[in-house]
């Protein structure tokens, strides 16, 4: 049988309007969509994020098919199933008469060089289509990107909000401001009530791969049920109007707040849908933009939705394709500890730490601020190996895909690439968390205290983090009223710090 053009479609990729498909004949070409072990474990993913992954590719399968197209489905358990992508693809070239092979950009290099194999090894064409689900092409970023000394976002932003005129009067920001932030770092209160995410039960198909899930991935991290993810385009739809309905005139304000027992606050967690396909970035951003001109939200929550979208999302990948793949061996700060057994478990004294591992394994998601200011601020002042650190990040969190996950982790968490993505490094002592969250509260340590046997290990890990990287850091402008202040301390006080650090860090 002769098949003109076979489309590969990637899990991250559940898009109807995705690019390699606009380049297939429906009534002559095929798709080709396949689970396979090489995607689920190059690193152990999160079980929740395989069960979606998996359950979203069958649904969308399933509406391939009754829009008339031939679909090749590959279940990960299915006899012969070869483990890899290009496995799959080669059982079918072997099998039917193909003329080329169309995919659209994938989001990860490992996948991206894999494909660039796939012309020589089975000796016919391949499209490596751009994915205009972004905004800003690789290229274009590339082009932005020529020339500067600094690749800051707020410039970038600027550009995009020109680009799109989200939020824009003319040539001027709505409200005569780029940028909110200063106003969303609110912290929040115990008995605040905050609606959370839609949930949805898992149907016949999702009930199956949590089966699946359960048995073949069991040595993987985190918890299975309860399940609650949106699996559908719909169900994705839906998920966004409860959030503009509940939670966006909240977000702005209460963005950056942390609460024990609390994993969603007035957080979208549209991420996990966004990355994978199933919602599409501009139209989010206009409808937000939409309900900020009809007063249901404040500029600020408004205007922090679009920045994470069409500016930090945007961003990032940019920053991937652009520094790829050298970019993923930066390692500035020369961390080489490994990375704590207890952020595989959660057993730790130090409440902030345990809330949000703990929150991790429940639900493969936690919010950015307990992503960079807990979990990254500790790997940072311990000095972890970067590349441990964003392997953890990559599998736990269900919203992680390498092109938006490793900048995230390596650049703004680590500081591993010098300063190339963030200003500075983001480092805090037990005061910042004691600000944004009501961690402290219970925890084992006492985070009004410095240097004691009882002392926050932020507190004492920070100084040293400063000390120790001072030949590093102390040109940083950003920096200089920080060594200010380490200087005018007591060499006694300077040694309790160190000597604090030192016996917390030999406990790792």
């Amino acid at each position: 049988m002769t098949t003109p053009k076979l489309v590969v479609i990637l899990g991250d990729q559940l898009s109807s309007e995705i690019s390699a498909l606009r380049q297939a004949d429906r009534g002559a070409d095929r798709i080709l969509m396949a689970e396979v072990d090489g995607e689920a474990s190059y690193v152990k993913h999160h079980k929740k994020k395989i069960i979606f992954v998996f359950s979203a590719m069958r649904h969308f399968a399933a509406q391939l098919r009754n829009n008339g197209w031939t679909v090749d489905y590959v279940k990960i358990d299915d006899p012969g199933n070869s483990g890899s992508i290009t496995g799959e693809v080669e059982r079918v070239v072997s099998t039917f008469s193909v003329k080329k092979i169309v995919v659209t950009h994938p989001g990860e290099w490992r996948l991206k060089r894999e494909m660039s194999r796939w012309r020589e090894q089975f000796g016919i064409p391949v499209d490596i289509v751009d994915d205009d689900r972004f905004l800003t092409s690789p290229n274009e970023f590339a082009t932005w990107a020529d020339g500067r000394k600094q690749l800051r976002l707020e410039h970038f932003y600027r550009e995009m909000r020109r680009k799109t005129g989200l939020l824009m009067d003319g040539s001027q920001p709505l409200g005569g401001a780029w940028n909110y932030d200063s106003l969303n770092r609110k912290p929040a209160r115990p008995g605040t009530s905050f609606p959370g995410p839609a949930k949805f039960a898992p149907d016949v198909t999702t009930s199956e791969v949590i089966k699946t899930v359960e048995t073949r991935f069991s040595d993987h991290f985190g918890n299975s049920n309860p399940f609650w993810f949106a699996v559908t385009s719909e169900q994705a739809e839906a998920a966004f109007t409860h959030f503009l309905d509940k939670s966006a005139a909240g977000f702005g304000d209460y963005q950056d707040a942390m609460l024990a027992g609390e994993h969603f606050l007035f957080h979208s967690v549209l991420a996990v849908y966004l990355n994978a396909g199933l919602l599409d970035p501009l139209h989010l951003c206009r409808e937000v933009e939409r309900r900020y001109h009809d007063g249901q939200i404040p500029i600020n929550a408004a205007e922090g939705f679009v920045r994470q979208i069409i500016g930090w999302r945007e961003y990032v990948r940019g920053i991937y394709w652009l520094k790829m793949p050298d970019y993923k061996e930066l390692n500035y700060l020369a961390g080489e500890r490994s990375l704590p057994d207890f952020y595989w478990t959660g057993e730790t004294d130090m409440n902030c730490m345990r809330e949000a591992i703990t929150q991790t394994k429940q639900e493969a998601y936690a919010h950015h601020i307990q992503r960079l200011m807990v979990t990254g601020n500790f790997a940072l002042l311990a000095g972890i190996d970067p590349d441990q650190v964003h392997e953890w990040y990559l599998a736990v969190y269900a919203d992680a895909y390498e092109w938006v996950e490793l900048p995230n982790t390596l650049g703004m968490s680590q500081f591993a690439d010098g300063g190339l993505l963030g200003s500075k490094p983001y480092a805090a002592s037990g005061n910042y968390i004691n600000k944004m969250s009501d961690y402290c509260k219970n925890c084992t340590y006492d985070v009004k205290d410095k240097t004691g046997s009882s002392a926050c290990p932020f507190n004492a890990l920070y100084w040293d983090f400063m000390a120790r990287n001072r030949d590093r850091l102390d040109a940083n402008p950003r920096l200089f009223q920080i060594y200010r202040s380490w200087d005018r301390m007591k060499e006694e006080r300077q040694s309790a710090y160190r000597d604090r650090a030192g016996e917390f860090l030999g406990s790792l």
